[in-house]
C-alpha cells in the first residue's frame, strides 16, 4: 500500500556509519517507511533497512505448481481424446507425459516470475520520485523518511544527533510503498 505524503524529511550524511545509524533508530523509534539513497551499495545499510522477504518466490511457485497441473492435465487429455494403443501399453502412460509438464513448469514459472517482479515493483511507473540530490550519486548517502505529521520533529532530530550533513523538512511529494 503506497502513501503519499507532503511532509518527508530528507537528511545527507557523508558517512556510510552516520547514516546507517539513523536508520537503525529510526526503525527502533517505529518509523519505518524509508528510502535510502546511495552513491554505491553497501550491506551495511541492507543490514540496516532490515527488508522482508521477496513475495517473488511465492508467484514463481504457483506459477511452477501451475505448469506441472496443466502439462500432465494436456498430455492426459490428448491420450484419453485420441487413444493410440500400442503394443498393449496403457493409455495414460505418466514417464511419457513428464516431459510436456517439466517444460510448462518452467515456463509458467519463468511467466509468473517476471509478472511478480512488475506487480511487487509497482512496474511501470506513472509518477517518479521528486526527492532527488545528485550528491546521492557521487559521495554522499540519503536518508528519506515520511513521518506521521506529528513525528516531523523527532525525525529531524535524529538526523541531527547522527551527524546529518543536511536536513530538509517538506522534501516534497513522495510516494513511498512496501516494496
Amino acid at each position: 500500500m503506497s502513501t503519499l505524503a507532503s511532509n518527508g524529511v530528507l537528511a545527507s550524511f557523508a558517512e556510510l556509519d552516520a547514516a546507517t545509524g539513523a536508520i537503525k533508530a529510526l526503525r527502533k523509534r517505529g518509523l519505518k517507511d524509508l528510502v535510502v539513497f546511495s552513491p554505491v551499495p553497501h550491506h551495511d545499510i541492507e543490514h540496516a533497512l532490515e527488508p522482508s522477504q521477496s513475495p517473488v518466490r511465492i508467484f514463481t511457485l504457483v506459477g511452477g505448481l501451475t505448469g506441472t497441473a496443466s502439462g500432465f492435465a494436456l498430455a492426459t487429455y490428448a491420450s484419453m481424446s485420441w487413444p493410440l494403443v500400442t503394443g498393449g501399453k496403457p493409455i495414460i502412460s505418466i514417464p511419457a507425459f513428464v516431459i510436456p509438464a517439466f517444460e510448462l513448469t518452467i515456463l509458467l514459472g519463468a511467466l509468473s516470475t517476471v509478472a511478480g517482479l512488475f506487480i511487487n515493483a509497482r512496474l511501470p511507473r506513472a509518477r517518479t520520485r521528486v526527492v532527488y540530490d545528485p550528491a546521492f550519486s557521487v559521495d554522499h548517502f540519503g536518508v528519506l523518511v515520511v513521518p506521521p505529521s506529528d513525528r516531523v520533529a523527532e525525525a529531524t532530530k535524529i538526523f541531527q544527533e547522527y551527524g546529518a550533513v543536511e536536513v530538509r523538512q517538506d522534501a516534497g511529494e513522495v510516494r513511498i510503498g512496501t516494496l
